[in-house]
């Protein structure tokens, strides 16, 4: 399902707000705990972020070159990932200001409404998981996770379980947050 663009980078922005207050968990001796992301540390989850959000910035230019942010084998504090993270969400809401109609991926074009969804899910849910590896319950805002609830169809297929996201489980609740996640894998 896709949304206006301006609704895309309105999620982004909401889901960049959820995912700062969660970033403020983050502290260096929990770096190595695991997150709900399979077989990723905390470290590797914010190091995934790094590049994720660097790609969804590239995306408003109008293409996304897949490159690490942070080299293989470099080695960064929790403070030095979460002020890069932070300057990262900054940039990348500053790029969607003037999102393009389209963008490219590898090469291969892609609706720019897409990308912007894509990574609005992607921050959201991620911001969830960082919570949840410094072992804190912060729920996704439930009307930023009513409104993401829609895009996952489009998003997520099955080839991506289980390798970027875990079979879908039960809700705790009924609530978007909860429904969201468990549709996630969570």
């Amino acid at each position: 399902m896709l949304v206006p663009t301006d609704v895309a980078v309105g999620l982004l922005e909401r889901a960049v707000a959820h995912t700062r207050g969660c970033l403020a968990l983050v502290d260096d001796p929990l770096l190595d705990r695991p997150t709900p992301c399979t077989a990723w540390d905390l470290r590797a989850l914010l190091t995934h972020m790094d590049d994720s959000l660097a790609a969804i910035a590239e995306a408003a230019a109008g293409a996304v070159s897949p490159r690490p942010a942070v080299p293989p084998g470099v080695t960064l504090p929790a403070d030095l990932l979460v002020d890069r993270l932070r300057v990262r969400a900054c940039d990348l809401l500053a790029a969607w200001a003037r999102p393009p109609a389209s963008s490219a991926v590898a090469g291969a074009p892609v609706d720019a409404r897409v990308l912007a969804g894509a990574g609005a899910l992607e921050i959201a849910v991620h911001g969830w998981d960082v919570a949840a590896a410094c072992g804190a319950v912060v729920p996704l805002p439930d009307g930023l996770a009513a409104d993401l609830l829609p895009l996952v169809p489009a998003l997520v297929a099955d080839v991506d379980r289980p390798v970027r996201f875990g079979p879908p489980r039960t809700a705790s609740d009924d609530s978007a947050s909860s429904r969201l996640l468990a549709l996630l894998g969570r």
